[in-house]
């Protein structure tokens, strides 16, 4: 074979290669805003940055801790991270943002001490209550629940693990978490709490303000001996800032999909991740990136 038939033959073969490992100009740094202390956003969170980080060895890949959607969407616009997990109900303006994917759902749930009087979502009227942390999801959520329904309580903003520890002694009559199921905050009680019914207000919600809230069931089991519970989910969805290359989104897509037994270890709800509800966004966009990972699976 002569020299010059052995380079061309050569040359051929390092572009197919080039063609199927593209070399990806990303960040020196990559901030993923996540969520609090005691929620799946946390933990799912920082599971997603280590697998991103082997994916993009030159990037400081760093799961910011944060209280939870709405931060993280400030966040995000502001340019300080350039990932987020985010509910879809606090997204304002669907064209602000761009989606990497849905990822999977949160549920409300309402955590009450075992021995509590409290059996419905209006019996928390004037009660110590905590509606989760101040820039969360779940603040959000239950904000807007208490105003929907005409009530008031003494609320007050704290994680989900505070919120835990405060009911299980006592102090706290009910936490609201909007969050992947089971949650380590109500795990963590070991079955000395109940989850209240709220299929009503479900269905309200559900007519009030159509697209983001889902009547749902948490099934029975998913903590220790507690029943099933009729309350309502809100998709969750990964965001990358507009300015990130679609090289880098494009990455983050792969990863998210073909790393999640990884990424969602532990958690059975998040463990819903998959490539054919991965595109159900809603109204929100998806990423240059993400666009170009879904259609290259399926050619």
């Amino acid at each position: 074979m002569s020299l010059s038939r052995r380079t061309l033959l050569l040359g051929a073969a390092l572009g197919l290669a080039g063609c199927t490992q593209r070399k990806v100009e990303a960040p020196a740094e990559l901030v993923l805003a996540t969520g609090p202390d005691g929620a799946v956003f946390r933990e799912v969170g920082g599971a997603l940055a280590d697998a991103l980080a082997e994916q993009l060895p030159g990037t400081k890949v760093i799961a910011l801790p944060t209280a939870a959607s709405v931060e993280n969407l400030r966040l995000l616009k502001s340019g300080t991270a350039q990932l987020a997990l985010s509910s879809l109900d606090p997204i304002d303006d669907p064209h602000s943002v761009r989606a990497v994917g849905r990822l999977y759902d949160s549920f409300m749930q309402i955590a009450v001490p075992a021995i509590s009087p409290i059996e419905s979502f209006r019996d928390l009227a004037g009660k110590r209550i905590s509606l989760g942390p101040i820039g969360s999801g779940t603040e959000f959520t239950a904000t807007r629940m208490m105003n929907h329904f005409g009530m008031s309580a003494l609320d007050e903003r704290m994680a989900h693990a505070e919120a835990s520890r405060r009911v299980g002694e006592g102090t706290l009559d009910a936490m609201l978490a909007l969050t992947g199921i089971p949650t380590p905050a109500i795990t963590n009680l070991r079955g000395n709490v109940r989850l209240i019914d709220i299929t009503k207000e479900a269905i309200e919600l559900a007519d009030a303000f159509r697209g983001p809230y889902i009547p749902a069931t948490i099934p029975g089991k998913t903590y220790e001996a507690l029943p099933a519970n009729h309350t309502f989910a809100v998709p969750n969805l990964l965001l990358a800032h507009e300015s990130l290359s679609a090289d880098v989104v494009e990455v983050v897509t792969r990863t998210v999909f073909t790393e999640t037994a990884r990424i969602v270890d532990g958690h059975p709800e998040a463990a819903r991740i998959n490539v054919r509800t991965g595109i159900a966004t809603g109204e929100i966009p998806l990423h240059d990136g993400a666009v170009r990972w879904f259609r290259s699976i399926k050619r």
